[in-house]
């Protein structure tokens, strides 16, 4: 652990960053907070930067939507529909972009669990306009700030007419099993739920898409990890996955804001006090890599790892402590879902080679370019797979 000269507690161990998360005596920071925090007071904060009991109770009471079982049982048939229709789409057309199809897929599943079930077609259209490369905002002084926040707003009202309000209305006449009447049983407001479901949607949708990207280059690329995965039992192909994603955090740093004097481990029995009011990032992609954690070669894929009394699992990729990503098992199950039915087409090979580009504000990256191809279907007609979501 260091204390760099930009004031930043930097954690770079699996175990200091584990206790970084965990502890408390922190706050959430990063992620555009600052905006969240110039809401009026009585606007319920979405989960993502609550803290303190609060966050503990509201985690509590939602903890079922999103316990393995429950993925397993209640959204299995929607990823598997899901996946079916995106790679229809691929097996008719001939060819497509991942990062296309993984969209689709992880936008609908990730609002069918959300309860985003009345949408008006055009999601996706609203989702890639709504988010932005960073979360930094330009000056509303300048001309590109205004027309920043015009973007905004028009993106904010899209999800909101387009999604959320017609969701809303149909759980006021009748309540359902899902998160969104929740958060109504709650009493929050339309425009709260709507920052929870924006939230979720990044969540969900966006880190999704990412992994699924990420790990089918990982597959295409190394013929005897695919051969591994694909004659895997589910679990076994979830430990594939697990490892690529602990190789390939699609968020690498992750920030914490201390508000009381903070002891943490430092290795060989040392501890480091971090003061109050301290900014903290756990370097996610370097904890991965301890050695002390995950043993020897820990760069290389070993989904095995652990057998050996070794960290098993992604590390510290869905974070850790009360900020756990709640979604980890959806993540892991509709990219399972997805990937096994995508290698199985007939005639399956990518065509180029993608591009990576890195968005230093979330410490994330975007696969682009990853160009699938198969063998036409020539039983489907024209207009199949062609729904738009």
């Amino acid at each position: 652990m260091r204390h760099d000269a930009d004031g930043v507690w930097r954690v770079a161990t699996y175990d200091t960053g584990r206790a970084a998360l965990r502890a408390g005596g922190t706050v959430q920071a990063g992620l555009g907070i600052e905006t969240v925090e110039k809401l009026p007071a009585s606007v319920r904060r979405p989960v993502l930067y609550r803290d303190g009991p609060e966050h503990r109770e509201h985690r509590r009471q939602t903890a079922r939507y999103f316990t393995p079982r429950r993925v397993s049982e209640h959204y299995r048939d929607l990823m598997i529909r899901v996946a079916d229709q995106q790679l229809a789409r691929l097996r008719q057309a001939g060819s497509a972009q991942l990062s296309d199809l993984s969209f689709a897929l992880a936008a609908e599943v990730t609002a069918g669990v959300i309860g985003l079930t009345e949408s008006r077609p055009g999601l996706l259209r609203r989702l890639e306009r709504f988010f932005p490369d960073t979360f930094e905002e330009p000056s509303y002084t300048s001309l590109r700030g205004l027309r920043f926040m015009l973007l905004r707003n028009t993106a904010w009202l899209g999800l909101y007419f387009g999604d959320v309000r017609p969701a809303v209305r149909a759980r006021r006449r009748a309540r359902r099993d899902d998160l969104l009447s929740h958060l109504l049983d709650e009493g929050c407001t339309a425009g709260e739920i709507l920052g929870e479901c924006v939230t979720f949607a990044a969540a969900g949708m966006i880190t999704t898409r990412e992994f699924v990207n990420v790990a089918a280059w990982h597959l295409f690329g190394d013929d005897a990890l695919r051969e591994e995965y694909l004659t895997a039992n589910e679990a076994g192909r979830h430990a594939v996955l697990h490892e690529i994603l602990r190789l390939e955090p699609v968020v690498s740093a992750l920030h914490r804001r201390t508000t009381a004097a903070l002891d943490l481990p430092d290795g060989d029995g040392a501890t480091v006090t971090v003061p109050a009011g301290s900014l903290v990032e756990i370097r996610v992609d370097d904890a991965n890599l301890d050695t002390d954690a995950f043993g020897a070669a820990p760069e290389r894929v070993c989904p095995a790892r652990g057998a050996d009394g070794h960290v098993p699992g992604p590390g510290l990729s869905f974070g850790d402590g009360p900020h756990k990503c709640p979604g980890a098992a959806v993540a892991i199950q509709e990219t399972d879902i997805f990937l096994t039915r995508l290698f199985a087409l007939p005639g399956l090979r990518t065509r180029g080679e993608p591009t990576v580009r890195v968005k230093e504000s979330l410490g994330s990256y975007e696969v682009r370019g990853l160009v699938v191809t198969v063998d036409p279907d020539p039983d489907q007609g024209p207009d199949q797979g062609q729904a738009e979501v």
